[in-house]
């Protein structure tokens, strides 16, 4: 049995890729994290000189101790980049994550290594929860002006993301043919493969609607860019917003709107839930609606939707 790390590494990622069916973008930061913890243990053995082969780093499975990952956890707090600026600590945690991971796949192999559950993680530290107000979110739906046809497009964005909960890595990948306006909802494959149905409200129909009928083009893609002009031989793909370009756009309009709190679309996730929440939605129906695996990642949003707890404070709290 082949017992190189950098090949057992590569073996568990197409492993996550297969088995898994782990999104690209899990695979690409677990190659960075694991790549991390390779260069980390050629170096603590003095392999790396000059230009850097992973495949010579000769470290067995069995050979990674508590002690190594104690001096890795010590290296990734005192790591830091160009400008000076240390790892945050949950990103420190990712790496530890991905390395218990992939110590527990070895473990699945019968690959002699280290046990993963005697790595223990850290508290992280706690992260606030970003959401507007339903007046906020009105004033930022609002802000589109509509000159051309990319502000038809942005307001049939924003509201999508406050009607459905989408991921932005879900709404990118939407084509025209995936939306049923009659019936106002569609499928999606969320995280880890998970399938569930979206739901449209109205005036998400209605928007989305305006929009697609102004599109006079061939493009598959829901939504498209209006940067420079279309040429004959762009594709679907090239044409298709990505992600980073939905962030900027709520971005400009959250600026327009002046909103006091600095909202991304994964904060438009967050107020979709609160909302349902507030006005009564049980919680294993969000839930299904965000496309959670586990309850406890919808938990999260109870106790800021809690009117007993707004009405304790209230009656106790006499400042």
């Amino acid at each position: 049995m082949n017992n190189n790390l950098y090949q057992l590494i590569n073996d568990f990622l197409e492993y996550l890729e297969v088995e898994k069916n782990a999104s690209k973008l899990t695979i690409r930061n677990y190659r960075h994290y694991l790549t991390r913890f390779l260069l980390f243990v050629g170096n603590q053995n003095g392999k790396l000189s000059g230009k850097i082969d992973l495949f010579s780093i000769s470290i067995k499975p069995k050979e990674i101790s508590l002690d190594l990952v104690r001096n890795f956890r010590l290296y990734l707090s005192r790591l830091t980049d160009a400008k000076g600026l240390t790892l945050k600590r949950i990103t420190q945690n990712y790496h530890i994550i991905a390395l218990r991971s992939f110590l527990r796949y070895l473990t699945k192999r019968d690959i002699q290594t280290l046990a993963p559950e005697k790595i223990d993680l850290p508290k992280a530290e706690s992260r606030s929860l970003k959401f507007l107000s339903r007046d906020d979110v009105e004033r930022l739906l609002n802000m589109p002006s509509f000159d051309n046809e990319s502000g038809y497009r942005d307001k049939a964005i924003l509201e999508t993301l406050f009607s459905t909960g989408l991921r932005v890595s879900e709404l990118v990948k939407l084509n025209r043919d995936s939306i049923n306006l009659e019936r106002g909802e569609f499928g999606v494959i969320g995280k880890g493969g998970k399938a569930r149905i979206v739901f449209l409200s109205q005036r998400a129909i209605d928007w989305l609607g305006r929009y697609l009928r102004m599109r006079k083009d061939r493009f598959k893609p829901l939504f498209i860019r209006y940067g420079g002009s279309h040429k004959e031989n762009e594709t679907d793909e090239t044409v298709r917003l990505t992600a980073r370009s939905v962030q900027r756009i709520v971005e400009k309009y959250v600026k327009k709107a002046k909103l006091s709190i600095k909202i991304t679309p994964h904060g438009l996730r967050h107020s979709f839930a609160t909302d349902l929440l507030r006005n009564g939605a049980d919680i294993r129906s969000v839930q299904e609606m965000l496309g959670h695996k586990n309850i406890a990642t919808t938990q999260i949003y109870t106790h800021i939707t809690n009117p007993q707890l707004r009405e304790i404070h209230r009656k106790f709290h006499r400042h």
